[in-house]
């Protein structure tokens, strides 16, 4: 179900809490929402849709020149990370202009899959700076 976006600072700023395997609807919910802003998203997390769970859902790499394709993830992890950058991002919950953030061109991440499977996986480029703004969605980061 397609959910209304959350723009509360002070709610976007609460860490989440690990996911389990009952928080399958809120991915679910995830994808629908990301899917209806697709045009202008291309990562969601769960306090997005104001739901404090450590699940985010991002686009892959050909997410937006495909018709869409979605990664979920819950209870992503960043172990390993190289290649810190400057950047600016944006984000759909918080209103204003692009921030200054630091970022990395390649992460390796600790997650569980839809499966709740453990995984490890390493993503670069654009994709990488999806994931880690998610991230830290979780962890009650703001940009």
């Amino acid at each position: 179900m397609v959910k209304e976006l959350i723009h509360d600072p002070i709610f976007l700023a609460q860490k989440s809490e690990n996911a389990d395997e009952s928080d399958r609807q809120t991915a679910q919910d995830l994808l629908d929402t990301i899917t209806a802003h697709k045009d202008t998203c291309v990562g969601m997390a769960a306090n997005m849709i104001g739901v404090l769970k450590r699940v985010i859902v991002f686009a892959s790499d050909t997410g937006r020149s495909n018709g869409g394709i979605y990664e979920i993830m819950f209870n992503p992890e960043i172990v390993k990370q190289s290649g810190a950058y400057q950047t600016a991002e944006g984000c759909l919950s918080l209103l204003g202009e692009p921030r200054p953030v630091m970022r990395y061109k390649s992460i390796k991440v600790k997650f569980l899959n839809q499966e709740f499977k453990e995984r490890f996986k390493t993503f670069t480029g654009f994709t990488a700076q999806i994931i880690q703004h998610e991230i830290d969605h979780c962890n009650g980061i703001l940009i």
